[in-house]
């Protein structure tokens, strides 16, 4: 298989976020002390902001698969879309389906909690899927903050356990089994804790999110 020449244009893939609307009490509770629910929802709030940012960089028209309602934060570049389902294996599986729905096509799906994205591991994302069934990008955490998909299926996430340890693992192994080429990005961080909080922060210095724990002052 030849290697992609990044001057050709590749078929272009949704960019989805999923999230929820950034409201105290609802959003971040893990960084519930040190920060308030107000500020963890404050970091929510710039942690979307920054990731919709790079997203619109990337996609003419970004998708938003979201928990609740829009804000004063949302750009107006953005399609919003209700999230779907019980557990996030349900949720993450049918906000793959609804945006291959609005346009078929591969679709990259990241959450809400790595504002340390940048525009550049996105397009890394779109034009792997051009010679690759699946993009995977790990988090530190056992999970994965990005999964890419060429073919949109319900049944590759559906079952994955998630929010533990090792959903990466079972993540991986299910594309696997399903004989799919992955193309694999670099591990990022999500933002869980206020320790999280300041190692992104510091890794994306001229982020919203960076700004914001920078006034919160933690």
């Amino acid at each position: 298989m030849s290697t992609l020449n990044h001057s050709d244009t590749p078929r272009e893939p949704h960019i989805v976020i999923i999230a929820k609307e950034p409201q105290p009490g609802k959003v971040k509770t893990r960084l519930t002390p040190p920060y308030s629910q107000e500020e963890a929802a404050a970091l929510a709030e710039a942690a979307l902001r920054d990731s919709l940012r790079a997203a619109s960089a990337v996609a003419a028209r970004p998708v938003l698969a979201l928990d609740g309602l829009p804000g004063r934060w949302l750009p107006p570049d953005v399609v919003v879309i209700p999230q779907r389902g019980a557990g996030l294996d349900e949720r993450l599986a049918a906000a793959f389906t609804d945006a291959h729905r609005l346009r078929p096509g591969p679709v990259v799906l990241i959450g809400m909690d790595t504002p340390q994205v940048t525009p550049e591991l996105l397009r890394e994302a779109a034009y792997a899927l051009e010679e690759h069934d699946a993009v995977y990008g790990p988090a530190a955490d056992g999970g994965f903050w990005l999964l890419g998909l060429r073919e949109p299926d319900p049944s590759l996430l559906l079952g994955v356990p998630m929010s533990h340890p090792e959903t990466g693992k079972h993540q991986l192994d299910r594309l696997d089994r399903a004989e799919l080429s992955v193309h694999h990005l670099p591990e990022l961080i999500d933002v869980d804790t206020a320790a999280d909080a300041a190692v992104v922060a510091a890794a994306a210095p001229g982020s919203g999110f960076a700004a914001t724990v920078k006034e919160l002052g933690r």
